[in-house]
C-alpha cells in the first residue's frame, strides 16, 4: 500500500493536505488447462466441450444441456 500526500494550495498561502491511499496492482496469474490432457465431447455440429479424462461423457452432455438455454427459448 502507497500512501501519497498532495499539499494543494488555497488562498492567503494556507495549504490543504491531501492523503490517497493506493493500492499495488497484482499482475494477473491466469493459467488455462492443457486441452490435450482432457477429452472432447462434442455436443452439436458447432459445439464442443472438454472435460476431465475420468469424468462420464453423458452426464457432461447432460448438464451442458440443462445450463445452456437454446436459442429458441429466448
Amino acid at each position: 500500500m502507497i500512501i501519497l500526500t498532495i499539499l494543494v494550495p488555497l488562498k492567503a498561502g494556507f495549504f490543504f493536505e491531501n492523503q490517497l491511499i493506493m493500492s499495488e496492482k497484482k499482475p494477473v496469474d491466469f493459467n488455462s488447462p492443457d486441452v490435450s490432457k482432457l477429452k472432447e465431447v462434442i455436443i452439436d455440429h458447432k459445439t464442443k466441450i472438454y472435460i476431465s479424462p475420468d469424468a462420464d461423457e453423458e452426464e457432461a452432455k447432460n448438464r451442458y444441456r440443462f445450463r445452456t438455454p437454446s436459442r429458441r427459448e429466448k
